[in-house]
C-alpha cells in the first residue's frame, strides 16, 4: 500500500510539470500555444495583462492575411485567444517575476505560485520607450498616453500632440481623426518612416501638422498638459505648441528584465536566437517582438510563435 501511495504521489508531481510553459499572451505567444496545443504538449500561457499583448491596442489591422477589409486588433486576439483553448492550452493571467532556466526542469516564478516546465518559450514582447522630457513623467496619465485607441475618445476636440511618425504613430493619428483635427507630429528625424500608404493616408488630412528633425523638450501645464515646448534641430529654434494630450510612440523596450540576463541578448536588450528560436540555453526558445529581429509585425510574430512551438516539440521528442 505504501509504495501504490508513493507511485501516486510521483505521478502527481510529474503531471504538475508542463511539458511547455509560454511566456506572453502576445500573437507569438498565442500562435505557439496554438501549435503546441496540436501537439499534444501540455501547455500553459503566462500572460499579465489581456491576450494579444500590443497588438490588441490596435484599433484596425489592415495587412494580415485572410482578412479583406481588415481586422481589429482586440478582435484578431480575442480569436487566437479562443483558437488555443480549444487546442487546450491553458492560461493563467498573472504577471512572471523571475525564471530559473538551467536544467531539464524549468522554473517560473509568479506572482501567486511557481510552476514548473519541460520547456520554455519566452514570448514576453516589448513595451513602449517613454518620452524622456521635462514634464513627462508628471503629466503621464493627466494628458500624456502610449494608446490613442484606449485614451482617444477623451480627448473630443481637443489639441493633440503625437511624438513620433512611424507606422503606430501614423496609424493612431489617422485613428484620433475621428475625435479631432488639430493634431501635430512631432519627429526628432527630417522625414516619415511610417509605410508610404500610411504617409499619403495622414497628408490628406489637410489640418494636420508636421514638426520633423524637432526634439520635444517639456511638456508643460498645472494640473494638466497645457503645452509642448520643441526645438527645432536645423534651425536651433524653439516652439511652443498647444496640447491638451500627447500621445507617445517612439520605440519599444524588449521586457527581459525578469529574466536576469540567463540567456544571451543584444545591446539593445533582445534576445538573441537561431532561425530555429533557439536561445543559448537548452529548452529555452523566444519569438516575437522580444528577439532580435529586422521587421516587427503581427504576422512575423505569429510565424515565429509556430517556429517556436515546432522547435520544442522536436526538443521534448529527443529528450
Amino acid at each position: 500500500m505504501l509504495q501504490l501511495k508513493m507511485k501516486k504521489q510521483e505521478e502527481s508531481v510529474k503531471s504538475s510539470i508542463y511539458d511547455l510553459v509560454i511566456i506572453g499572451g502576445g500573437p507569438a505567444g498565442l500562435t505557439a500555444g496554438i501549435y503546441a496545443g496540436r501537439a499534444r504538449l501540455k501547455t500553459l500561457i503566462i500572460e499579465e495583462k489581456i491576450a494579444g499583448g500590443q497588438s490588441a491596442t490596435t484599433e484596425h489591422l489592415e495587412n494580415y492575411p485572410g482578412f479583406k477589409d481588415g481586422v481589429g486588433g482586440i478582435e484578431l486576439a480575442m480569436m487566437m485567444e479562443e483558437q488555443s483553448k480549444r487546442f487546450s492550452a491553458e492560461f493563467a493571467y498573472e504577471k512572471a517575476i523571475s525564471v530559473k532556466l538551467k536544467g531539464d526542469t524549468k522554473e517560473i516564478i509568479l506572482s501567486s505560485r511557481e510552476v514548473k516546465a519541460k520547456s520554455i518559450i519566452i514570448a514576453s514582447g516589448a513595451s513602449p520607450k517613454k518620452l524622456k522630457a521635462d514634464g513627462a513623467d508628471k503629466f503621464h496619465g493627466k494628458g500624456i498616453s502610449y494608446c490613442a485607441t484606449c485614451d482617444g475618445a477623451l480627448f473630443r476636440d481637443k489639441k493633440i500632440v503625437i511624438v513620433g511618425a512611424g507606422n503606430s504613430a501614423i496609424e493612431e493619428g489617422i485613428f484620433m481623426q475621428r475625435f479631432t483635427k488639430d493634431i501635430t507630429f512631432v519627429q526628432d528625424l527630417p522625414y516619415l518612416t511610417a509605410e508610404k500608404i500610411l504617409q499619403e493616408r495622414i497628408q490628406n488630412y489637410s489640418d494636420t501638422k508636421f514638426y520633423l528633425n524637432t526634439l520635444v523638450k517639456s511638456v508643460n501645464g498645472n494640473d494638466r498638459v497645457e503645452s509642448v515646448t520643441v526645438t527645432d534641430r536645423k534651425a536651433n529654434k524653439e516652439y511652443q505648441i498647444p496640447a491638451d494630450g500627447v500621445f507617445v510612440y517612439i520605440g519599444y523596450n524588449p521586457i527581459t528584465d525578469f529574466l536576469d540576463k540567463q540567456v544571451k541578448l543584444s545591446e539593445q536588450g533582445y534576445i538573441i536566437t537561431d532561425e530555429n528560436m533557439k536561445t543559448n540555453i537548452d529548452g529555452v526558445f523566444a519569438a516575437g517582438d522580444v528577439r532580435v529581429k529586422d521587421f516587427r509585425q503581427v504576422i512575423t510574430a505569429a510565424s515565429d510563435g509556430a517556429t517556436a512551438a515546432h522547435s520544442a516539440e522536436k526538443y521534448l521528442e529527443n529528450k
